[in-house]
């Protein structure tokens, strides 16, 4: 049977399938959805838990059915788990899971984690034999349009009630990493009064640990100010904030501009453009104040200062990973390229 993840919680306190399949990208909600299934089996008795990892090298698939085959001592039901990152299990792979699902033993449970699996491979003999015997899962990547609405429910599951400003203004501050939404969802929860959620709430909590704010350091750059954001982005690197973060932050930015200023190209006004990309009411003035300063070619040449850094920062292309994102932040200020920081315009 096929099983939707918000579906997942409740399935299980009912009943307990002998499989299921979880497939996404979505680390995070991969992960969750794997964990309320180890619990489900702990609880129904499954104490003997086993890990194959099918994408190490040289793996034998025959080992899962030497695994189906043994008797535990000393467990009544086994959790049998397989990671299979590929999403793929290959000609063998295959003919051993349809072979497991032929010999196991009925009381135990099969729980497979996988990466992606393509519209293919869902058309597939084993995976057809896996949703028959059991349930599959897949997992996709929660977009822009619908992060509001996950990030409102996990905030109603801790418990909390948070308003739509506030939900807004999160949504852009983690947009595209859930994982860090999850931990600003747990900091609110020490900040919230009354358990209620607002923007003043977010504002003030939301990744402040920090003296110098990642978000603050962007935005002083997106308003023009480039000495200011080169100060903060010092700051953010004498606290030891790592460098793929602050690239994510603003690669985030960059690129939403890069794609306004094409529609801007095409006739739309700046404001047209960025509602379009579902910019916070209060960040629009600073997305605005940036497409004034930045044209296609310098918005494209940040695109490829972009690409420089990304390189660096992973340690696989030229130059200090620092100074490129130094660079980066004085370009988006200025409106200008910048070779070096210190040759750059303040």
């Amino acid at each position: 049977m096929q099983l939707y993840p918000e579906k997942l919680a409740a399935h299980l306190k009912q009943q307990l399938l002998p499989v299921y399949l979880i497939s996404g990208e979505e680390t995070l909600l991969v992960q969750e959805c794997a964990d309320a299934v180890r619990a489900a089996a702990r609880d129904a008795g499954c104490t003997d838990r086993e890990v194959i990892d099918a994408g190490e090298r040289g793996f034998d698939w025959q080992s899962i059915l030497e695994n189906a085959g043994s008797m535990s001592l000393f467990a009544e039901r086994r959790l049998l788990e397989i990671r299979l990152p590929s999403g793929k299990p290959g000609a063998e792979g295959s003919k051993a899971l349809l072979a497991y699902l032929e010999i196991a033993a009925p009381e135990d449970v099969l729980l497979i984690v996988a990466g992606k699996i393509d519209k293919q491979s869902t058309s597939s003999k084993w995976y057809k034999a896996l949703n028959a015997a059991g349930a599959t899962l897949q997992l996709w990547p929660i977009g822009a349009n619908e992060l509001p609405r996950w990030l409102q429910q996990r905030v109603m599951a801790a418990g909390m009630q948070i308003d739509r400003d506030a939900v807004q203004l999160l949504a852009e501050r983690v947009e595209g990493n859930l994982l860090a939404a999850v931990q600003e969802v747990e900091k609110l929860k020490l900040l919230a009064n009354d358990g209620k959620i607002t923007a003043e709430t977010v504002n003030e909590g939301v990744l402040h640990s920090a003296r110098y704010n990642l978000f603050d350091t962007v935005d002083t750059a997106l308003a023009g100010k480039a000495r200011d954001s080169l100060r903060k982005l010092q700051g953010l690197r004498g606290e030891g904030t790592a460098p793929p973060v602050v690239l994510w932050a603003l690669a985030k930015d960059i690129r939403l501009l890069f794609d306004a200023r094409q529609d801007c190209e095409q006739g739309h006004n700046p404001q047209q453009a960025l509602n379009a990309r579902r910019v916070w009411k209060n960040r629009m003035g600073l997305m605005q104040s940036a497409l004034e300063r930045h044209d296609a070619a310098s918005l494209n040449q940040l695109l490829q200062q972009l690409m420089a850094a990304d390189a660096s920062v992973k340690g696989y292309g030229a130059g200090d990973g620092w100074q490129h994102l130094e660079n980066l932040v004085l370009a988006l200020a200025t409106g200008s390229p910048a070779t070096s920081p210190q040759r750059s315009p303040a």
